[in-house]
């Protein structure tokens, strides 16, 4: 990473200036590995105070930390430290984002398509062969849904459902409405 200082009367002793250097190379592997940075410190000085602004551009934002002390190396440390903890922020923001290298489409059409068991979901036969044994899917029981009525759940069943279970809005108990082979309707009270 290219640092550029601006404001500084004297250079820093070597051993703080190694410091600084290591602590630039490690904030470079923090904003973007592809290609060189560069990083601007401004120094200003206000009688014995030294306020250290260090700017660098990365994963398309700028980061800038201010720190200020009266040691020069602890002002341009807790800038350094500011502009890391932007650039850590930053990342695991672009790393929670979904991202999907195909089209929405595509997705779906591998979402309806059966997907390949495991081997440990699979069992052996007396013959040798494997058989698949059933998966259980569990719902998401963390969802409160809002009670229905009958014609309602009929409504949710055009869309080419077998079976829909709901709360009754009426009676406040668990209904299973079931499609059978011949398009009627079956209705489980529990």
């Amino acid at each position: 990473m290219k640092v550029s200082y601006r404001g500084i009367q004297k250079d820093l002793p070597v051993n703080l200036q190694q410091k600084l250097d290591a602590r630039f190379a490690k904030l470079s592997k923090l904003v973007d590995g592809r290609g060189e940075k560069q990083a601007h410190a401004v120094v200003t000085t206000e009688r014995h105070l030294h306020k250290a602004e260090i700017t660098v551009r990365g994963h398309d934002r700028q980061l800038v930390g201010i720190g200020s002390d009266p040691d020069l190396f602890t002002a341009l440390s807790a800038a350094l430290d500011k502009v890391e903890k932007q650039a850590v922020n930053q990342g695991e923001k672009r790393r929670a984002t979904t991202r999907r290298s195909e089209p929405m489409k595509t997705v779906a059409a591998n979402a309806a398509a059966p997907a390949p068991r495991d081997k440990k979901a699979s069992r052996k036969t007396a013959d040798g062969s494997a058989v698949a044994t059933p998966r259980v899917f569990r719902p998401n029981h963390h969802e409160r849904r809002k009670p229905i009525t009958l014609d309602e759940a009929m409504l949710q069943m055009e869309d080419g459902r077998d079976y829909l279970v709901y709360r009754d809005a009426d009676k406040q108990s668990l209904f299973m409405l079931v499609r059978r082979r011949d398009g009627h309707f079956d209705l489980i009270e529990s």
